[in-house]
């Protein structure tokens, strides 16, 4: 292949990984800000977390247009080829980390209208591990640091811990006060959706895994035996 060739597939592929970090930035905000706006009952920054997500459908949308037209013009091959799937197998994850934020933007909101619970405190913890994974695999991504993914994918469980130990307090404060359910109810989905935002994570640190080395990490992913009785967000992903 001609160095020219070379030079501007490389080009290209630190093009795609820049706007991946952009997408990376909004959706880590995204989920900042959602959990800020349900612990502090902030109805305003609700909405914007909400207006937020058709930014980030809208540069999956144009990574993917990108993706394919490099596909069709350069045909990458080996740890190219890797690269250039991943991109846009990560693309996804952050598109879909977007909607769960919004989905608990949306709850907060309705959460307003109710007497505040003690356990959003629950929710302001899972949101800081949840976030913590988020950024650190978004910075292995940018450095190529197989380690630091392996962590990320290693913490899985820390999330489904947390999520385990709301859905219990949940459940209790549900089966003391009946006038708590509609309330708990709507906890109990955020907290599942930022489960499932570490598993978007989780799904990021495997896909730099196999950038790197070609290959699925070669055991099951940790996880903690999670309540099966939960909520789950599938039903609001649309996943």
């Amino acid at each position: 292949m001609a160095e020219h060739i070379v030079k501007s597939f490389g080009e290209e592929l630190d093009s795609l990984s820049t706007e991946l970090a952009r997408m990376g930035g909004m959706a880590e905000s995204m989920v900042a800000d959602a959990v800020h706006a349900v612990v502090h009952r902030d109805p305003a920054l609700a909405e914007k977390v909400i207006g937020r997500d058709k930014q980030v459908d809208l540069a999956e949308s144009e990574l993917e247009r990108r993706v394919i037209r490099l596909f069709a013009l350069r045909q990458p091959m080996a740890a190219d080829l890797r690269a250039t799937f991943a991109a846009l197998k990560i693309s996804g994850e952050l598109e879909r980390i977007g909607d769960l934020a919004k989905n608990i933007a949306k709850r907060s909101l309705v959460l307003d209208e109710s007497e505040p619970l003690l356990i959003v405190r629950g929710v302001e913890m899972m949101g800081r591990t949840v976030l913590t994974q988020l950024k650190n695999v978004l910075d292995a991504y940018a450095t190529g640091e197989i380690a630091k993914a392996a962590e990320v994918w290693n913490r899985d469980e820390d999330v489904d811990a947390l999520y385990n130990s709301m859905f219990r307090e949940l459940l209790t404060y549900m089966m003391e006060d009946p006038r708590t359910i509609s309330a708990a109810a709507h906890l109990l989905f955020i907290a599942k959706n930022l489960e499932r935002i570490g598993d978007h994570a989780t799904n990021i640190a495997e896909l730099i895994h196999f950038i790197v080395t070609g290959e699925s990490p070669n055991r099951d992913r940790p996880k903690a035996e999670t309540v099966r009785s939960g909520p789950d967000s599938k039903s609001e992903t649309g996943e």
